[in-house]
């Protein structure tokens, strides 16, 4: 259950941080920050990070437990 709770988490996280580093016209090397587009939007958006930042949120909740 609770990575369902952080898969989310992992998602908000990878958003807040592949803007920052993306928009600046950074790739962010291992990190493969890219440019997508969803419908008339442009998201950047990395898998490396996101896998990452939702083992990351896992982690945390399960020691919360």
């Amino acid at each position: 259950m609770e990575l369902v709770k952080a898969a989310p988490m992992g998602a908000i996280l990878t958003f807040v941080v592949a803007l920052a580093i993306g928009s600046q016209g950074s790739r962010g090397g291992q990190l493969a920050i890219y440019r997508a587009e969803l419908y008339q939007y442009d998201v950047w958006w990395s898998w490396p990070l996101f896998f990452t930042a939702t083992a990351l949120a896992w982690g945390i909740m399960l020691l919360q437990r």
